[in-house]
C-alpha cells in the first residue's frame, strides 16, 4: 500500500518550488567529539551485576527518539523543511551517524515522520510528513507553556552554583532534557530579566542571577516531605531563614531480584551494605543552595550534598534521567567530586546508572514505575505521540547482553536478517519515482552495535 504525495506532501512543493531554487545551504558546522566517562574495569562490573531491566528499556527508547528528534531538528531548520538527502549525508556528523550508514536510511525507517521522493531531475528529497509538521507546531506550543516553569529551574540552578552564573554553553546541554525552546540562547534569556541576565565575560557568555528569591530556595525533597506532611506553604515555612543543613533521607528503589553483593574476583563485593546505607542516610547535610566553600571534599558530609545536588539537578529534568557527561561538565560549579561516576554508583538506590551504548546515563530512580515515568507533563506526553510515530515497539531481544552496543540500531538502520527484524510491511519500494513511499512498517529491534553518540 503507498501513500502518494499532495500538496501536503514533499512532491507538490518541490513542483512549486521548480528548478534550481534549492542552491542556498546553511553554513557546516563541525561539532567536537563527546568526551566519555572513565570505563574502569570495577565500574563496569560493579554495574553490570546489578542492570535493571526496567530502565534499561527506558533508556534504549530514548536513545532511538533522541536520534530521531536529532533528524527532524536539522529538518526544522530548512525552507518548508525540506532538504535533498545529500544534504543529510553532508551533515552526518551532527546528526550523529558515523559510516558506512546512511542518512537515506535512516530516515525510510520512520515513513510517518519523514517524506521522500525523487523530483524530475532524480534528485532525492526528504522532508517532514504532514503528521510530524503537526507536531512540531504542538512542540513549539508546548514549549512555550513550559518556559516559566523551565526558567524558574534554571534561577534554582543558578542560586545552587558557587558564583550564581553558568555558561550558556553548559546550559545548552540540558536544552531538550529541561524543555528549553530551540531559541532559548538568541530570545528565552532574555524574556525573564527580573530572574537571570545575560553577561559577557572574556571566556564566553554566562547566566547570572540577577536576585536572590528564598521562596526558590527549597529542595524537591522538601517539598514532597511538607506534602506528604500536609503543609501547603512549604515554602515559606521551610525558607524562614537561609537555607542550612537539611536531614532528609533520600528515596530509595531497587529491583525485585535485587541482591545486596556480588562476587568480582573471587571476593564479595556489597552494592549497598545496610549498616552504611543506615549511617548515611542519618548524616545531617548542607542544602544544595547553602554556600559550600566550607566543605572539605571526601568528607560524609561534602558526599551527601553532592549527592542531594545531583538529586536536585534530576527532578528538573523531564525525564528524570540525564546523560553523565552533563553533569561532569558542573563539578566546580556546583562543588561536586571529581569521582563522579563512582559517587552515582555508591548510591545505587538514589540512581541507576545505565552503560548502554557510548555514553552513560543516570536515572533518578524514585521517579520510575517500571519503563514508566511516575508524572509526566505534556512535553514528556508529546515526545511519547512522536516516539509512536516511528514505530518503535521497544521490544528488545539481547537488552540482557552487556557491552557498549544498543539495540537501537537496528530499528534505525535496519536490521541483519529475518531473524533479527520482523518487518510487517513490505518496505522494497520506500522511495519510487512520481514521489510515493512504502505505508507505515513496524518492526522489532535486534542485537547490533551502537552507530552514533546520544
Amino acid at each position: 500500500m503507498h501513500a502518494t504525495c499532495s500538496r501536503n506532501c514533499l512532491g507538490e512543493l518541490l513542483r512549486c518550488r521548480g528548478q534550481g531554487q534549492w542552491q542556498r545551504h546553511p553554513p557546516y558546522y563541525q561539532l567536537s567529539p563527546a568526551r566519555g566517562m572513565t570505563r574502569g574495569r570495577s565500574v563496569m562490573e560493579r554495574s553490570k551485576k546489578k542492570r535493571v531491566h526496567a530502565l534499561e528499556v527506558a533508556t534504549e527508547r530514548w536513545k532511538v527518539l533522541s536520534k530521531v528528534l536529532t533528524v527532524v531538528e536539522a529538518l526544522k531548520k530548512e525552507d518548508e523543511h525540506v532538504t535533498p538527502l545529500k544534504r543529510l549525508e553532508i551533515l552526518r556528523p551532527q546528526l550523529g551517524l558515523v559510516k558506512p550508514h546512511k542518512v537515506a536510511h535512516f530516515v525510510r525507517r520512520s515513513p510517518r515522520l519523514f517524506e521522500v521522493c525523487r523530483d524530475s531531475r532524480g534528485v532525492m528529497w526528504a522532508g517532514l510528513s504532514p503528521q510530524a509538521e503537526a507536531l512540531v507546531e504542538e512542540e513549539a506550543r508546548l514549549l512555550e507553556e513550559h518556559s516559566p516553569m523551565a526558567a524558574q529551574y534554571v534561577t534554582r540552578m543558578l542560586m545552587m552554583s558557587v558564583d550564581r552564573r553558568l555558561a550558556l554553553d553548559k546550559i545548552a546541554h540540558f536544552r531538550r532534557d529541561m524543555g528549553l525552546p530551540h531559541d532559548f540562547r538568541i530570545r528565552w534569556v532574555h524574556m525573564f530579566p527580573q530572574q537571570f541576565r545575560v553577561v559577557r565575560l572574556e571566556d564566553g557568555e554566562y547566566l547570572e542571577l540577577v536576585s536572590w528569591n528564598p521562596d526558590l530556595a527549597v529542595t524537591e525533597l522538601e517539598k514532597k516531605a511538607a506534602a506528604s506532611a500536609g503543609n501547603g506553604n512549604a515554602n515559606a515555612n521551610a525558607n524562614a531563614s537561609p537555607p542550612g543543613e537539611l536531614s532528609l533521607p533520600f528515596p530509595m528503589k531497587f529491583p525485585p531480584n535485587f541482591t545486596s553483593y556480588y562476587i568480582f574476583r573471587g571476593k564479595a563485593q556489597h552494592y549497598v551494605k545496610t549498616g552504611n546505607t543506615e549511617q548515611f542516610q542519618k548524616v545531617t547535610y548542607l542544602s544544595p543552595y547553602a554556600d559550600a566553600k566550607g566543605l572539605t571534599p571526601g568528607s560524609p558530609e561534602f558526599d551527601k550534598r553532592a549527592v542531594a545536588v545531583m538529586h536536585e539537578i534530576l527532578s528538573f529534568m523531564l525525564e528524570k534521567r540525564l546523560v553523565t557527561d552533563h553533569l561532569t561538565h558542573f563539578r566546580r560549579e556546583f562543588v561536586m567530586p571529581q569521582k563522579l561516576m563512582r559517587l552515582l554508583l555508591k548510591h545505587y538506590g538514589i540512581f541507576y546508572v545505565s552503560e548502554r551504548g557510548k555514553r552513560f546515563s543516570v536515572f533518578l530512580t524514585e521517579a520510575y514505575d517500571g519503563t514508566e515515568l511516575i508524572e509526566k507533563c505534556p512535553l514528556v506526553r508529546w515526545r511519547e505521540k512522536f516516539l509512536q510515530l516511528t514505530g518503535y515497539r521497544g521490544r528488545m531481544k539481547n537488552i540482557g547482553k552487556f557491552d557498549l552496543s544498543s539495540d537501537s540500531e537496528d530499528y534505525l538502520l535496519g536490521g541483519h536478517g529475518d531473524d533479527v527484524l520482523d518487518i510487517e510491511s513490505d518496505n522494497s519500494d520506500d522511495i519510487i519515482d512520481g514521489c510515493s513511499i512504502s505505508d507505515d512498517s513496524e518492526m522489532d529491534l535486534g542485537d547490533t552495535d551502537e552507530f552514533c553518540r546520544d
